[in-house]
């Protein structure tokens, strides 16, 4: 499951790097290649609460199979294209590899023992931080000296294919336990919602932010929305369950995934970006290749990123998860404070790079165990789909932020971002990380085992009868008063 979780990670930031490449070799410019991220995430946003809820409804196995076999047609089809049209095509497909994360969460609830499955949950879900970090590498490593970029897709290819065999042979079949249909008329105004608001914040640089068309996408994606949760309040089945976005617990983890969606991108654009800055020309940067900028100063943090997500799990076991969000984040302020600090010297960028991928694979482990200690096991799979939207969704607003940032503030007649300009941008991954930390406090609570010792992930019954029943809600999977409810 982690090496099929780390597809996931690998093929959303695989081309992030290449991009300009992509654009050179196909003769297309700048806003046709920006499609290839664009189509990517807005496949990835409308496609996974859809497939968790199969996955939760018709057996885990079988959909994410399927996932990982559309997965490997789109890489194919990339590997083989020659025009801008088709590979934005295969990102589409590739783009549902975001459901594989929330499906393998759900995959873990139900095969392993509840001792077992906080520390399984934190290797599982670190390894999308440091996947991320190891797809800028390869790239790097792939295209460098304008190499050709179809080396990319012909590597997420046989991925996939390993991952798809590893699964087949791993996943046990098991029975479908949940009850109920797809509600496609839900799952058809989610993905119009989430496209009129993503869609402004991927393309805002070249429309104009202040653009009618930029303001009315995203004010009518913020309409619909508004309607389909409307609509999923009243409707008997819902694809998504109101109380999995409106409890506290529950919504405190959807918005603290956003912040680290953002802490991810701006630490991987950011300094990405900074480091193949020549100092001769900005005063700042080191001139690094893209081959230099993954090797030198982006592998270490993947590395780090690596030997946090295996200690994720025994800190969860010992610390719980709340406490260990809350650590992470300090290291993640550290990180992009030093970056904003000190950035004169290699070993600076390094060491700041270092603090921020242990805290994102940190906080990615500890972000499913506080969910699934508040929701049906039954939910598992769209719960943690939200989840996923709500990072990718941070992500997309973080790559529009920097994108902004750095094409507005330049050097006097020249394009070359200013020093300041990634200061502000550093400082914006500051506060989300710190606003991550500090979101667990006001909608998470410390309780007592019959141990003794303190875990926020644990809530005793009268408080998932008390969510239950927050506005109203309620539903086929609301715990009753007064009725015991395992969690892990």
């Amino acid at each position: 499951m982690c090496f099929v979780v780390m597809i996931v990670a690998v093929l959303q930031t695989l081309v992030v790097p290449i991009v300009g490449t992509i654009g050179a070799q196909l003769g297309v410019g700048p806003a046709a290649v920006g499609w290839l991220l664009t189509a990517n995430l807005l496949a990835a946003a409308t496609a996974t609460p859809v497939l968790g809820r199969l996955a939760d409804l018709r057996g885990k196995r079988p959909v994410l199979l399927g996932v990982l076999a559309v997965v490997l047609v789109g890489s194919v089809i990339g590997a083989l294209s020659t025009s801008v049209g088709v590979l934005i095509f295969a990102r589409v497909l590739q783009g549902v590899s975001f459901a594989l994360f929330p499906i393998s969460i759900a995959v873990l609830r139900d095969e392993l023992p509840s001792a077992k499955l906080p520390g399984s949950m934190g290797i599982l879900s670190g390894t999308l931080g440091f996947g991320g970090c190891f797809g800028i590498v390869l790239a790097g490593v792939l295209v460098s000296g304008g190499a050709d970029f179809h080396r990319v897709f012909w590597l997420s290819a046989a991925i996939t294919a390993v991952g798809l065999v590893l699964a087949w042979f791993a996943i046990p079949r098991r029975p479908r336990r949940g009850a109920g249909s797809i509600d496609w008329i839900g799952a058809l105004a989610l993905a119009l919602g989430l496209v009129l608001v993503l869609l402004p914040l991927s393309e805002g640089g070249s429309w104009g932010w202040l653009s009618p068309v930029t303001i009315g996408s995203g004010l009518a994606g913020i309409l619909v929305l508004i309607g389909w949760f409307r609509y999923e309040r009243k409707t008997t089945d819902p694809l998504v369950a109101p109380r999995l976005l409106t409890s506290p617990p529950v919504l405190v983890t959807h918005l603290a995934a956003l912040f680290v969606g953002m802490s991810l991108f701006v630490m991987f654009l950011g300094s990405s970006y900074f480091v193949q800055t020549p100092r001769e020309l900005a005063g700042y940067g080191f001139g690094a290749t893209v081959l230099e900028a993954a090797v030198v100063y982006l592998l270490p943090g993947a590395v780090s990123g690596v030997i946090a997500s295996i200690l994720s799990g025994r800190l969860i076991h010992r610390f719980g998860s709340r406490m260990v969000l809350i650590s992470a984040s300090v290291l993640g302020v550290a990180g992009f404070t030093l970056f904003i600090a000190a950035h004169d010297r290699t070993w600076e960028v390094i060491t700041a790079i270092l603090l921020v991928n242990t805290y994102i694979s940190l906080a990615y482990a500890a972000l499913p165990s506080l969910l699934v200690a508040e929701v049906p096991q039954e939910d598992t799979g769209v719960a943690n789909s939200i989840n996923s939207i709500a990072r990718s969704v941070g992500s997309s607003f973080a790559s529009a932020m920097l994108a902004t940032l750095l094409a507005g503030i330049t050097l006097p007649g020249t394009d070359i971002p200013t020093e300041f300009a990634y200061v502000i941008a550093f400082g914006v991954g500051a506060a989300a990380a710190a606003l991550a930390g500090l979101l667990p406090l006001f909608g998470t609570r410390l309780i007592r085992t019959p141990s003794g010792e303190e875990e926020d992930e644990v809530h005793a019954t009268a408080l998932a009868a008390e969510w239950g029943t927050v506005g109203g809600l309620g539903g086929a999977n609301t715990t009753p008063a007064g009725e015991q409810r395992t969690t892990p």
